[in-house]
């Protein structure tokens, strides 16, 4: 009897275990997530592409609260791109599917750049918080994983099944490419994002699989695993499970933190807000890596809220040296055209433009489910005539209160932008409906308020828009933006986004005072 009491016990304290927090651990857009473990704290790597500062450094010590600490690179210069010149992008491209590792007392960070050059980057620092050194730029290696084997050779595993061994100075491809595995008849469709450890002498690469020409079929982490690290392998479905509404969840990582505890952090496609990461432990079967409860479900206590990640989308007074490092540049910013002055973010035009999606220094970051709100105190009595500024929640197509000044009037819209790609990235142009127009009283141009609300319901993907005059009453606008997932162009979730460009002069510019925001399910 006693025993009998003592297993349900230690049953029920497993399951309690599985399910002490509320998934996504970050409901942000945070994809393609590498982790690394320095014997205090787990860092995390995602994706942001066009976004500048980029390679975003979080920090955790259990794996659930996350700040972002620092970013790998200030700035790609890899062309006119990168700096929206000439109407060139790198939406959707850039930085991409990074892998960090801690390796002998140093960080490593490893990623490609999409788009041409393609060229790959390697960065190293003392301190996770930086400052990062660039060692090398590697050739391009799709969703590539570092490897630093226990004999001080280093491995790139990337594409699908692909393996090269890197000379460990230069990490220039070092001997002839070989291939680990050929797919089985069971994947015939998306098979990559690699993601690679090594435990007790053997290697597992866990890799994304999805075959959209099968009925039913769910994203599924698969692994693959092998004695010697050029094979032979053999697979095994290490997760698929549908999770809330939004079908599986698939590519991420697996990371060893302290008393050989081992935890998985996979990221989920939920809509408009991006892909999101989740928490699970990893259960140990005949040395399989299954994600997942005892049933190889995702772990999720809805009696929990969801975490305000307050290192991850914060509030910003806009009183220090520079913004908070949530905030992220959309292309590379022109530093000559932004300050601080006074306890405000001092947006200038520098380069005249004809829309939201070529204009440099538009400043953004992340929204956060399930509901959110922004807000913003802006000055705007110094923009010129033909000057473009506002708040936008931000995407391929953005909803947009776009304050606009011709001649003498200033004037306060919503408008609905939708950006038209030409094949190579560049903008062909930007699509514009005005929803509602209204003339600014020239006594309210020092302070305006705009705000946007984000529902991220499943099947909801709403932005609801308001202004202010005196910061105490809003009037709403009765249009709601649909937010979407926007894999062709941009290929991230909507982002707020402050912003102020000029169509006829340069010089003109607004003063934000302050950006306050807040989350709850």
């Amino acid at each position: 009897m006693k025993r009998t009491i003592l297993s349900l016990f230690l049953l029920l304290s497993s399951m309690l275990a599985f399910s002490q927090y509320r998934n996504p651990i970050i409901d942000a857009d945070v994809p393609d997530v590498s982790l690394c473990y320095d014997g205090t704290y787990y860092y995390m790597i995602s994706t942001t592409m066009h976004l500048m500062p980029g390679g975003p450094i979080m920090r955790s010590s259990d794996l659930e609260h996350w700040e972002v600490i620092s970013y790998v690179f200030d700035r790609i210069e890899d062309g006119d791109r990168y700096d929206l010149k000439d109407n060139k992008t790198v939406y959707g491209q850039g930085q991409w599917a990074s892998s960090i590792r801690y390796h002998k007392g140093k960080f490593w960070v490893w990623f490609t750049a999409n788009g041409a050059p393609g060229k790959g980057f390697v960065f190293s620092a003392d301190k996770a918080e930086g400052p990062w050194t660039l060692v090398a730029r590697p050739p391009h290696f799709h969703d590539g994983s570092l490897l630093f084997d226990d004999d001080d050779r280093v491995w790139m595993f990337y594409g699908t099944g692909d393996l090269q061994e890197l000379d460990p100075q230069t990490f220039e491809p070092k001997g002839p490419h070989m291939r680990t595995f050929e797919r089985d008849s069971d994947e015939r469709g998306l098979l990559e994002g690699s993601s690679v450890i090594k435990r007790n002498g053997k290697y597992y690469l866990c890799m994304i699989s999805m075959d959209w020409s099968i009925p039913g079929r769910l994203r599924r982490e698969v692994c693959y695993r092998a004695d010697k690290i050029e094979g032979p392998y053999e697979k095994k479905v290490i997760l698929e499970t549908p999770f809330e509404t939004y079908g599986g969840v698939g590519q991420g990582c697996l990371v060893k933190g302290a008393n050989d505890k081992w935890d998985a952090v996979i990221f989920q496609d939920r809509g408009g807000i991006g892909r999101t990461p989740c928490l699970m432990p990893v259960r140990w079967i005949d040395d399989w890596p299954m994600l997942g409860d005892e049933n190889g479900n995702i772990p999720n206590d809805m009696s929990i809220s969801h975490i305000q990640q307050k290192g991850v989308v914060d509030s910003d007074e806009f009183d220090g040296e520079k913004p908070k490092l949530v905030w992220q540049w959309n292309h590379n910013p022109i530093d000559s055209a932004w300050k601080m002055v006074k306890g405000n973010l001092r947006l200038t035009t520098a380069r005249v433009v004809n829309n939201i999606f070529v204009a440099p220094n538009t400043i953004t970051q992340r929204m956060e489910g399930t509901f959110c709100e922004g807000i913003i105190k802006i000055d705007v009595r110094k923009m010129k005539d033909g000057d473009v500024c506002g708040f936008a929640a931000f995407n391929g197509d953005s909803g947009i209160l776009n304050i606009r000044r011709k001649g003498n009037v200033w004037t306060l819209s919503l408008s609905e932008e939708k950006s038209v790609f030409n094949r190579d990235k560049s903008i062909d142009r930007s699509d514009v409906e005005d929803v509602k127009i209204i003339t600014l009283d020239k006594k309210s141009l020092k302070s305006i308020y705009l705000k946007i609300n984000a529902d991220f319901n499943p099947r909801k993907d709403l932005a609801s828009f308001a202004y202010s005059t005196d910061g105490k009453n809003f009037t709403t606008f009765e249009h709601q933006h649909k937010m979407q997932f926007d894999y062709r162009r941009m290929f991230m979730g909507s982002k707020f986004a402050i912003f102020n460009y000029a169509t006829k002069q340069t010089g003109g510019f607004v003063d934000v005072d302050w950006f306050h925001y807040s989350q709850h399910d």
